[in-house]
């Protein structure tokens, strides 16, 4: 249990937070952090999966249930506090992909195919697909103990190797993780986006050696 401090309104408090693995009951939670880390993307792409009746958090809730698959609760970290996860990362190491999912990479819509690209990249690495922090509780240093997380996820599963991607534009994130040892290794430019406030940019791929 971590206690963090902060101000909120002038007046000094203060919270108990959990880092845990995430929790099959976690599901709701995490597809709302995961469509805040995405900016936007995971929605659109849930709203276009869904059946009639079902909202797009409905389907992005039903995939963090599940048990296997990228975007699965045993894949993701959450810090809780007050018995509410408020923030989750969410990674998992990257394995070579198959010869035709690499040729296949022009048929995925635009949105999608820099981040698969640089995915692809990022072969034996603890890939961290998402990183989130609820609004009104950034920058008080969950971002860090979320990715401190991931380190030692990957130290216990004996990986060298750190790989996160970030918008170019997204200078915070991009100073965060440049302030924790990442750095940049590569980048892909922007294509046709329905959502992000990032526009006429790149998207980065940053890397760190662990021991």
């Amino acid at each position: 249990m971590i206690e963090l401090c902060f101000r909120k309104n002038g007046v000094e408090t203060s919270k108990e937070i959990q880092i845990r693995p995430a929790k099959r009951e976690d599901a709701p939670k995490l597809a709302r952090l995961i469509d805040i880390a995405g900016e936007g993307i995971p929605d659109w792409l849930w709203r276009s999966m869904a059946e009639p009746g079902q909202t797009a958090l409905d389907v992005g809730t039903t995939r963090a249930e599940r048990d296997s698959g990228g975007f699965s609760y045993t894949n993701a970290i959450v810090a809780e506090a007050e018995g509410t996860a408020i923030g989750m990362m969410l990674g998992y190491v990257v394995a070579a992909p198959e010869a035709e999912d690499v040729s296949s990479v022009g048929e995925l819509p635009e949105v999608f195919r820099p981040f698969v690209q640089l995915e692809h990249l990022s072969i034996g690495s603890f890939y961290i697909n998402a990183l989130a922090v609820a609004p009104g509780l950034r920058g008080l240093g969950l971002g860090r103990l979320l990715l401190k997380s991931a380190e030692r996820k990957a130290a216990s599963l004996d990986v060298k190797c750190l790989s996160i991607q970030a918008f170019s534009q997204n200078q915070g994130a991009i100073r965060l993780y440049t302030n924790m040892g990442f750095a940049r290794t590569d980048s892909r430019p922007v294509l046709s986006h329905p959502c992000q406030p990032y526009y006429d940019e790149d998207v980065w791929l940053l890397k760190k050696a662990i021991h």
